[in-house]
């Protein structure tokens, strides 16, 4: 019995730490879909982490700090996209000088509008809602289904991706301009449109992944909050082979890890925090080195696309 209390625990903490890496992770899905490589993740959940902090703090509702946080991540793609489409500059350079900024910006903000004392405000935040029925299901209904209403949103984020990614025109287009932008300008696809509007909605999730952070998770907004999730998310979009159903369970795997770091630092306290603390780390760099020439990108992920050219 106790065996099986362990794992639920696990198993519980591990959805829960899945969850920003997720919505950052299916956003990083869409964009390089798109032909889009969005390094900026991590700029972006902080950015959204820091959007759900000011606006929660300023209402008191978490569902406006939510907006804020997306908003703030949706703005940040949009950065990408005119720096990456529309200038031409390097998608990866552009993506970790929005990494930089962000790193700084919000921490100066923070201080400016929170104050020194910003680690210790304590904002509202969303609770468990627990689904009738189904979290009474032994076992697996607390885990899966006594969850904040994020964790809800995230089950139907990722059918509605799947089906938007193969089942839909708009989907199709998505895929074109990732493959052969050339092509898909040739057939009538708006190319430019497609990679800017995927690149936004890209930085949104992203967004709404750190906004998670602070509704859900810790209530507070600290300094670097995002802590790597979004380059984890980089490594679950890889490991994932750019499929949304593939890349939550890819998502799940590094939150189980994370999960599983934290049982073991509180059962062997004599032994130093931070060799459990690279668990997940060390984890993406394996599961990539495991895939490496195993997997590749849409064709077009990264390049620039010129339309005089066709390229």
């Amino acid at each position: 019995m106790l065996d099986w209390m362990i794992l639920g625990d696990v198993l519980r903490t591990s959805l829960r730490l899945m969850v920003p890496i997720a919505f950052a992770a299916l956003g990083g899905v869409i964009c390089e879909r798109s032909g889009v490589y969005n390094v900026g993740i991590e700029g972006m959940m902080l950015s959204g982490a820091f959007g759900a902090a000011l606006g929660t703090f300023l209402t008191g509702s978490p569902v406006a700090g939510v907006m804020v946080g997306i908003l703030l991540g949706a703005f940040g793609g949009a950065i990408l996209a005119v720096l990456s489409i529309r200038l031409n500059v390097n998608q990866i350079v552009a993506g970790i000088a929005i990494n930089l900024v962000a790193l700084g910006l919000t921490a100066f903000l923070a201080r400016l509008i929170f104050g020194l004392d910003a680690t210790t405000k304590t904002l509202a935040g969303f609770t468990a809602w627990a689904i009738p029925g189904l979290s009474a299901i032994p076992f697996v209904g607390p885990i899966f289904f006594n969850q904040d209403p994020l964790v809800y949103v995230l089950y139907l984020l990722v059918p509605f991706l799947h089906w938007l990614l193969y089942r839909s025109a708009f989907g199709l287009e998505i895929r074109a301009t990732g493959e052969n932008p050339g092509a898909a300008d040739s057939a009538g696809v708006p190319v430019y449109r497609v990679r800017f509007l995927c690149t936004v909605i890209s930085g949104g999730l992203a967004g709404l992944g750190g906004a998670y952070i602070v509704v859900s998770q810790v209530f507070v907004f600290t300094e670097h909050m995002s802590a790597g999730k979004g380059f984890i998310a980089l490594a679950a979009i890889i490991l994932g082979r750019w499929d949304p159903v593939s890349t939550l369970l890819a998502s799940w795997f590094f939150g189980f890890c994370d999960a599983l770091q934290m049982n073991l630092q509180f059962a062997n306290p004599s032994v130093p925090y931070q060799i459990f603390t690279a668990l997940p780390y060390v984890a993406s760099i394996l599961a990539l080195v495991g895939l490496y020439g195993r997997v590749k990108p849409p064709a077009a992920t990264g390049l620039p696309y010129r339309r005089e050219s066709k390229t």
